[in-house]
């Protein structure tokens, strides 16, 4: 393993891994957020290979010899459950939020997956892909994020009373909250547009993302396969963030200017 491997990588193949055993366990897809039509030939099976890929790119981010696969594997396989699954509903319904919303979720979780290919691709790529690697990868990868943190953010407004329910009991204004993160959201994707503290807006939604994650779903673990894949989904868009936050490491946490400096390889 290597040693000086990031946080923000650790976590995100153990999530990797999560899905995979319990897409190995259960049988079947990611519920809502691999929302596969039933009637695709092969579903089953087609459901296990899904998690086989997890689990192997998963495992291949924690080690300096598969890194550069693992993190190809998990690019693809990440662009073309956006492209597949969620575009088309949001190209079909644009006057859906709850498409946007879907559609912002998985792209979060991308962007972080881009970052990590950009940092870590190989030859090929380096020459014939230069668009999608290294610091063009990586300002891409922001873009992404910064494209979709509104659109999370946007469902929180227009579907206030259902995220409120979220909130848990023993917190006060449940419905205040609501409008709190989806704010929050917002504010951090202009800090990232135009390099206002992009460093310090990454991290507390990060921050933000990880909270929500961690109290509404982590209480509800021990109800079954729904709140675990949920709570895994959940984290797998906190680490999608921590990923491009990961990319401002080395630019100081107030600077103002140039969105596209102070970039960091991992």
């Amino acid at each position: 393993m290597v040693m000086s491997i990031r946080p923000a990588r650790v976590a995100y193949a153990l999530v990797l891994i999560g899905l995979g055993i319990t897409g190995l366990v259960n049988g079947g897809f990611a519920l809502v957020w691999q929302d596969v039509p039933k009637g695709v030939p092969a579903y089953t099976a087609l459901s296990y290979l899904c998690a086989v890929v997890e689990l192997l790119a998963g495992l291949g981010l924690l080690f300096k010899p598969t890194l550069t696969q693992a993190a190809r594997l998990s690019f693809v396989f990440l662009v073309l459950w956006v492209v597949l699954l969620k575009l088309p509903k949001l190209l079909m319904a644009p006057q859906d939020v709850e498409s946007w919303g879907g559609f912002g979720e998985i792209g979060i979780i991308t962007a972080g997956s881009w970052a990590l290919f950009a940092a870590h691709a190989g030859a090929w790529e380096r020459a014939h892909l230069k668009f999608l690697v290294a610091e063009r990868g990586i300002l891409g990868a922001r873009l992404l994020l910064i494209a979709c943190m509104p659109m999370i953010g946007l469902v929180h407004f227009v579907f206030s009373g259902p995220t409120a329910d979220f909130v848990p009991a023993w917190l006060p204004a449940h419905l205040a909250w609501a409008y709190i993160t989806g704010s929050g959201s917002m504010l951090a994707a202009a800090g990232l547009l135009f390099g206002v503290w992009p460093r310090l807006a990454a991290s507390m939604e990060t921050v933000m993302l990880g909270i929500i994650s961690t109290l509404c779903w982590g209480p509800l673990l021990s109800t079954g396969r729904t709140a675990c894949t949920a709570f895994l989904i959940s984290w797998a868009i906190t680490i999608g963030a921590w990923l491009i936050a990961d990319t401002y490491r080395k630019s100081p946490w107030l600077a103002i200017g140039n969105p596209s400096k102070a970039i960091t390889l991992d």
